[in-house]
């Protein structure tokens, strides 16, 4: 096994075991903490962080700490949001949240950015092209990551599934569930598990969001420190690297990618904190939120895996056309769906499909990011957190304030916008197209034989706006 590889997987199971947490509780946030929409407007608060955060921090604390450091520090911070959770309110749970947000942005440019690196080196050894071990790497990252989903969600549903309660879903709230029906915010609302039994999940989750944090401190390669060193020692102007994330959208192409890179957020925001509530936990329960969102994890991370290889085949424009082709088919079907217990197949379905769809719309992106920015590494991925965050704040935002076929309909209004503009930078990208990052042999060769890989090629150091 190389070291990039070895990397790769590293920073893979720290992402997975950090996210069993937290994405455990996002998924939860809308039904559980439900009381005057405050766990749908933490979501929002996160989110919201995440955007303020992109817009400076990622830049500045990538180039001063390197990537493997960033990492670990944002970890902590998303470790946080479970403490919050064990004793829920206002003044724990949005606290908490904002801090989540202000390490959510470095902690997804610094994994990004250091995908790209690794893959753009491990391209240079064995004479690839860099976009193809990039894909290839995302699609690693993707697999395992996604998977996440499958058991934060298990730990929920096992240890929620302890009481019986919560199964206890009349008739009369039924009638409340589904698109079509705009009372659902105030009226059928869902039993809720005892405190115990979250107490106990929490404490689950805090676990593994700290043996994240000591899984990438540990075993995680430094391989930016010689650049982070350099811009320690030789800074640029304060300015030109705080304001890196608003000089990248001068690049038409960032801009014609934001609708994409929103779409994203919003897909995602509507099956966590609407199809979980209106849905899932309105017709069947919360303790069966968990395995439905299983499904969707399951399903994700065996598609990530795949359509990562698949790539370098069928290209970028393939995927997405089939990302949006599901999509729009599972939006078009919810608009009419009614759910009920007896169906209770199709409650997976969905969030099979929407799995596949999400398998796309993470892994091509984060690649077509890497591929189209190479030397702007951290500034391109600030703007895709930046713009991905957008879209859940909205999401979450209106979650409580319009009915559920109006979100539908702005899903599919967002979805077309994406897909039309996306097409427009494929044909840019085809007509002129972004030359790739060649490590120098020389450079490469020799740091490989001095520290087995810690350190990046020096010749990136200068020619990126932001590293």
């Amino acid at each position: 096994m190389s070291r990039n590889l070895k990397n790769v997987l590293v920073v893979s199971f720290g992402f997975l075991s950090l996210f069993t947490a937290y994405g455990g509780l996002q998924s939860l946030q809308s039904s559980l903490n439900s009381a005057d929409g405050m766990g749908v407007a933490s979501l929002s608060v996160i989110y919201a962080s995440i955007i303020l955060s992109s817009m400076f921090l990622p830049p500045i604390i990538i180039k001063n700490l390197g990537c493997k450091w960033t990492i670990v520090a944002s970890m902590a911070c998303y470790v946080t949001y479970s403490f919050g959770n064990l004793y829920p309110g206002w003044g724990t749970l949005i606290p908490t949240s904002i801090i989540l947000g202000l390490g959510g942005s470095p902690l997804w440019s610094a994994k990004c950015a250091y995908l790209t690196i690794s893959g753009n080196r491990q391209a240079g050894k064995d004479n690839k092209r860099g976009q193809d071990v990039i894909n290839l790497y995302f699609g690693i990252f993707f697999l395992i990551f996604q998977s996440s989903a499958v058991w934060g969600n298990l730990m929920s549903s096992l240890i929620f599934g302890q009481d019986a309660n919560i199964a206890n879903i009349t008739e009369e709230n039924l009638q409340f569930c589904g698109a079509g029906v705009c009372t659902q915010n105030i009226t059928g609302e869902s039993p809720k598990p005892e405190r115990k039994l979250v107490n106990i999940l929490v404490g689950c989750y805090i676990g593994v969001g700290l043996l994240a944090m000591l899984l990438v401190a540990v075993f995680l390669d430094n391989i930016d420190r010689d650049s982070a060193r350099e811009f320690r020692g030789n800074r640029d102007p304060f300015w030109n690297t705080f304001l890196a994330t608003f000089k990248h959208l001068r690049d038409k192409r960032q801009l014609l990618l934001i609708p994409l890179t929103m779409y994203s957020g919003f897909e995602q925001g509507f099956l966590a904190g609407d199809y979980t509530k209106y849905y899932v936990t309105c017709a069947l329960g919360i303790h069966f939120v968990g395995y439905v969102m299983i499904c969707f994890g399951a399903t994700n991370s065996i598609c990530s895996f795949t359509f990562g290889r698949l790539a370098q085949y069928t290209g970028r424009v393939a995927l997405f056309g089939l990302a949006a082709v599901v999509n729009l088919s599972c939006i078009i079907a919810l608009l009419f769906w009614k759910p009920h217990p007896d169906q209770l197949p199709v409650f997976f379905v969905f969030p099979a499909l929407w799995g596949m769809g999400d398998a796309v719309w993470q892994t091509q992106t984060n690649a077509l990011y890497g591929v189209l920015f190479p030397h702007q590494k951290e500034a391109a991925f600030a703007n895709y957190r930046m713009w991905e965050s957008v879209g859940f704040v909205i999401a979450f935002a209106y979650s409580n304030f319009i009915c559920l076929d109006s979100k539908l309909y702005v899903l599919i209004f967002v979805l077309i916008l994406s897909m039309v503009l996306y097409a427009w930078v494929e044909w840019e990208e085809r007509r002129n197209p972004t030359p790739g990052v060649e490590p120098s042999h020389d450079v490469t060769e020799k740091k490989e034989g001095k520290d087995q890989g810690l350190t990046a090629p020096t010749t990136q150091i200068k020619a990126e706006t932001k590293l």
